[in-house]
């Protein structure tokens, strides 16, 4: 059975649902409408109990629709209302002109948009644009949003914010940066990445009362996941265990000026729980590494055969913190995909594998946008824009586990739903956290975890981790913060 709670829809899918709960299901769509509206005002009066003069942006279709829903609760219930609109409720249509002439009808206030917020507004609810829009905001629509964003009152978005597309989660022109989002049947997957996460605030999710049936005629196109879905996959130890039940990461990285990549990296790895963890680097940094952990073994080495002992222990390789890409870099990156191991691939070791594709079906590789568009040939910024079709377009062409790292990091794989992860924080927005990533999912397949399953919980334990090093604020965190919290984590049932 689809638990509706994770499960994360395109816009079209989620039209989908409606259709199937209205046409085959008997529920009227103006019941439904009914609904949406009513549970966010339920929201708004929960979240903003004291404000009692409402403006509320309507514009057409079902959103503008639930706009005047909560219009005419609020109305009712002795707020000051004043809906603003952007579509005339004569050109309205179906149920949405239904519950505007209802309200309308019973005395409710409304004006054209003309440029401004009405004034003594309290509160905003942004009812202007849903889940269909599919090309950039322009004209009075864009002003709108504008005029939202530049008022000092909290927002509510209906369903999604105005402008932020439910797909992709990228904004499209412009869009409403919303405190609350409530949103309704099925949640949108762009709601979670991209854009989404900074502009929808606190997500609020109301399935309507649908029936189940509902859920189970359209497969999700991809999944929410959180830390304590997934703490079965790190069971309690056997007691007669020892270090080399558990794994031996290799760490490969750490050119001249960068030895601390794979440093963390390697910490990271101890801390999840790898027995043993070597750190192969440039010799400038051996020395200095040994002494910040003695409990990794370190190897200076100069040229790739020098790798030949360590990867004769190892069961995992995390390949690329601190790398480069000259000579040096080179000729290691080449020598750990020769030894056919299975590995993990970060920074510069996806820079390399850039100018030599290949696939492989028991790695994990750990882009962010820019290395994800050097890996698919395409800009940046286009990554950002179509994250999930960028991700699927990373699986395809170099298979094995890809993480897409950025608010909502996706995890995808063959055959997998992609898995988005909703935790983290902008205080991890600092140079080696993504070292820290690598070390934690390597430390995981050195335990026997499958790529995908090692990738999907590497980053849930990592976001975790940093949510609670933001605890003692954001600004300012560094990477190294997070390595403290990941033994707690992946020790649950322990005492504090």
């Amino acid at each position: 059975m689809i638990d509706k709670n994770v499960a994360l829809y395109r816009p079209d899918q989620v039209a989908d649902l409606d259709r199937y709960a209205i046409g085959a299901l008997g529920i009227p769509g103006l019941q439904l409408m009914e609904r949406a509206g009513a549970h966010a005002y339920a929201v708004l009066r929960q979240r903003w109990p004291e404000r009692r003069r409402l403006a509320v942006f309507c514009g057409a279709g079902n959103n503008g629709g639930d706009g005047y829903v909560i219009a005419e609760l609020a109305r009712r219930d002795g707020l000051q209302v004043d809906v603003v609109h952007l579509v005339p409720a004569d050109r309205l249509r179906g149920d949405a002109a239904t519950v505007a002439r209802r309200y309308l009808d019973a005395g409710g206030r409304c004006r054209a948009y003309d440029g401004g917020v009405p004034e003594g507004a309290e509160l905003i609810v942004d009812a202007l644009l849903g889940t269909g829009l599919d090309r950039a905001v322009e004209g009075p629509w864009a002003q709108a949003i504008d005029t939202i964003n530049q008022h000092r009152s909290p927002v509510l978005a209906v369903d999604i914010p105005s402008g932020l597309s439910g797909d992709s989660g990228a904004v499209m022109g412009t869009a409403v940066c919303a405190d609350v989002t409530a949103t309704f049947i099925g949640l949108k997957r762009g709601l979670y990445t991209g854009d989404g996460p900074g502009l929808s605030g606190d997500i609020r999710f109301f399935d309507l009362d649908v029936p189940d049936a509902v859920y189970g005629h359209r497969a999700p196109a991809a999944r929410l996941v959180r830390l304590d879905a997934l703490s079965h996959r790190l069971p309690p130890r056997d007691r007669t265990g020892h270090k080399g039940h558990y794994g031996h990461v290799l760490v490969v990285g750490g050119h001249q000026g960068m030895g601390g990549a794979a440093l963390m990296a390697g910490r990271a790895a101890l801390r999840v729980g790898a027995g043993l963890v070597s750190v192969a680097t440039h010799p400038a940094h051996a020395a200095s590494l040994l002494g910040a952990q003695p409990e990794l073994m370190i190897r200076g080495v100069r040229q790739a055969r020098e790798l030949e002992p360590m990867l004769r222990r190892a069961s995992v390789i995390v390949l690329g913190p601190g790398l480069g890409q000259d000579d040096w870099g080179q000729g290691l990156f080449r020598r750990v995909l020769d030894s056919g191991l299975p590995c993990l691939l970060d920074a510069d070791a996806l820079n390399l594998l850039s100018q030599r594709p290949m696939h492989r079906e028991d790695w994990v590789l750990t882009p962010h946008p820019g290395e994800a568009g050097r890996l698919l040939a395409q800009p940046a910024a286009a990554v950002q824009r179509h994250r999930f079709e960028a991700v699927e377009a990373l699986v395809e062409r170099y298979r094995g586990a890809v993480v897409l790292k950025g608010a909502g990091t996706l995890v995808a794989a063959p055959e997998e739903t992609i898995s988005v992860c909703p935790q983290g924080n902008p205080g991890m927005a600092t140079g080696g956290t993504g070292d820290v990533l690598s070390g934690v999912i390597g430390g995981l397949m050195a335990q026997g975890l499958p790529a995908f399953s090692a990738a999907e919980l590497g980053v849930c334990l990592h976001a975790a981790a940093g949510d609670l090093a933001a605890l003692r604020g954001e600004r300012g965190m560094a990477a190294t913060d997070l390595i403290p919290h990941l033994r707690r984590l992946v020790n649950p049932c322990a005492c504090n």
